[in-house]
């Protein structure tokens, strides 16, 4: 049997959440902790060290893009695969995210089984591969 992949999702909506969480556990490996706040998330995050998070952007006290650049400027978080999953559509805002340091972008709505293979892709991502991505971003913002 495979590891299962314990993921911390954060959304303030909580039927999507409790969606969500059940989804993901019939769709895969998945173990699911959630939180309804980004600073609910922030605390998950620290006492469960999960193997990757999926945030939502609009959220209260503190939003996704927040949350991002605060995990990614912790070590012990840094390299945890972080997903916004997001109705904002505009590519603006998916640079926003992506500038953050998140390693997608989803855009709601998404199925848990869509949701899963996101999940399962950005977990098998080395450093180097999420640096890479990074690096083609900056240059294909330099070209536009």
């Amino acid at each position: 049997m495979e590891h299962p992949i314990t993921v911390l999702v954060i959304d303030d909506n909580i039927e999507l959440l409790e969606v969500l969480a059940e989804g993901l556990e019939l769709a895969g490996p998945f173990t699911v902790i959630t939180a309804s706040d980004g600073v609910q998330g922030l605390e998950a995050c620290v006492a469960h060290h999960p193997d990757c998070l999926v945030i939502d952007v609009k959220m209260p006290q503190l939003n996704g893009y927040q949350l991002v650049r605060l995990l990614r400027g912790d070590a012990e978080t840094a390299e945890i695969p972080l997903i916004l999953l997001t109705a904002l559509a505009q590519d603006y805002e998916r640079f926003a995210g992506l500038a953050a340091g998140t390693d997608r972008y989803v855009i709601k709505p998404v199925t848990p089984r869509e949701l899963a293979a996101v999940i399962q892709e950005v977990v098998a991502l080395s450093m180097q591969e999420r640096q890479q991505r990074y690096q083609q971003l900056v240059e294909e913002e330099e070209e536009e």
